[in-house]
């Protein structure tokens, strides 16, 4: 069955490639389509396309579609296009002519941007509450271990001291501003496109502000031929915001890759967090950060896949954007597993101590031996020019020891500063709100 076809049929060949994986896909967003109708009926009946009658029947017809769908009950059968034709089908085969009427005042074009703008906006809802463990993990391994330093480097060079406070509050701090930007991605979500039709409105007298009440959205996609450019630009966005938390992950991987290499050996983890070698025994392989790394490399290529799949293209629908989904929506279940691995080994890490004690890392205090100079009254210049020469001639000599107490630093984390932070991003979104919206839906 296809909502579009009349007297004639595709060539199978031509159906097969138009339709593609857009199949599977669909089953995404299969939940995301029945609230999406049931909002768009509520409307249908205010403006007197549905009668009073049929609304109640086609209400709990849906409703039963969706507990199909969360209780792995629902599928598309082999001869229906797409979620979009499942729905409409079998309401229409249990409920006779009134489930024709649900298609009343839309077209595929704006059934579609609804259904992904409320998919998007609920898997945005779940990285988020998955991020919070791993950003509250870091930070009570910042605080763990923030008495143990290490070697910082610049360009892969000895360079100054730094500590595991440090090294995991960074990622901890760096999560803040990837979930700022996963707000932004939430903000553009949360407008209503529905209502836009085929990207030019409707000649119904339908009511736009209803429909976005009803499905909590915070505001509507005004401009119905913007509501349908609109398409593959949420999807870009959020492909960002994603990348930023794919970003993140992945140089803590790199991080830890190099740690535990023997020529570093600043870390270890349990033998059954790491893999083997089927030739040397010896072998300890960060194979689940190596993953990680890479699986966050493919994210982090998302955002640019879709701008290029969607360059040039004029504005109104374009075929070509069906493929978004095939790139965008398996990406939040890797990304998820992806945190979920990370937050597994870093509970797990076992972090060496002492490790500037040896002689070898000695040039990372050579600024806090400047600085020492310079708080004595020479000029900085002199002092930095006087400790070269001794590390030329074999004379330099330190302590190592650091003192930083400014804010951010090795000996002033701001820890608590920095949870602030986060608790402040995190309380912006209106997850309550739209869970009321959505449960006056469906209860």
């Amino acid at each position: 069955m296809k909502l579009w076809q009349k007297d004639k049929t595709s060539l199978k060949e031509v159906e097969q490639f138009t339709v593609g994986n857009d199949r599977e896909m669909d089953l995404y967003l299969a939940a995301f389509d029945v609230l999406g109708s049931l909002a768009h009926i509520q409307m249908l009946q205010s403006i007197g396309l549905l009668t009073k009658n049929e609304l109640p029947r086609l209400q709990a017809e849906l409703k039963n579609i969706y507990n199909e769908i969360e209780t792995g009950g629902f599928k598309l059968q082999d001869d229906v296009e797409d979620i979009h034709s499942q729905i409409e089908l079998l309401l229409t085969q249990r409920l006779g002519d009134a489930g024709k009427k649900i298609h009343s005042a839309r077209s595929r074009n704006d059934q579609v941007l609804v259904d992904i703008k409320l998919f998007l906006r609920n898997e945005i809802e779940e990285l988020v509450k998955c991020i919070q463990p791993l950003f509250d993990l870091l930070q009570t391994q910042s605080e763990k271990y923030k008495e143990h330093l290490l070697p910082g480097y610049t360009h892969l060079q000895l360079a100054m001291p730094s500590s595991f406070g440090l090294w995991f509050g960074a990622y901890a701090e760096s999560l803040v501003d990837d979930t700022i930007t996963l707000r932004a991605a939430y903000d553009v979500v949360n407008k209503n496109p529905l209502g836009s039709a085929a990207g030019y409105g409707s000649s119904f007298p339908i009511n736009r502000a209803l429909t976005t009440k009803l499905l909590g959205f915070s505001d509507l996609n005004y401009n119905v031929v913007y509501a349908q450019m609109g398409r593959g630009k949420a999807e870009r966005i959020t492909a960002m915001a994603l990348a930023n938390v794919a970003d993140t992950l992945g140089k803590l991987s790199m991080d830890a890759c190099l740690y535990l290499n023997q020529n570093f050996g600043f870390i270890s983890f349990p033998a059954e967090l790491t893999t083997g070698s089927s030739i040397m025994p010896h072998k300890k392989n960060p194979d689940v950060f190596e993953l990680i790394r890479s699986h966050c490399n493919r994210i982090k290529a998302l955002p640019n896949e879709i701008m290029l799949m969607t360059t040039n293209l004029p504005s109104g629908y374009h075929r070509d954007l069906q493929l978004l989904k095939e790139h965008l929506f398996p990406a939040f279940g890797v990304l998820k597993d992806c945190i979920e691995m990370a937050k597994l080994l870093l509970a797990n890490i076992e972090i060496r101590k002492d490790i500037l004690a040896d002689e070898k890392y000695k040039y990372l205090f050579s600024v806090e031996e400047v600085n020492k100079l310079v708080l004595q009254g020479m000029p900085f210049r002199d002092a930095y020019k006087k400790i070269g020469m001794d590390i030329e001639s074999g004379k330099f000599s330190y302590q190592p020891a650091v003192h930083h107490t400014h804010e951010g630093s090795i000996g002033d984390l701001c820890t608590a500063e920095i949870k602030k932070q986060m608790q402040k991003v995190m309380d912006s979104f209106p997850f309550a709100f739209i869970h009321s919206a959505i449960d006056k839906l469906l209860y």
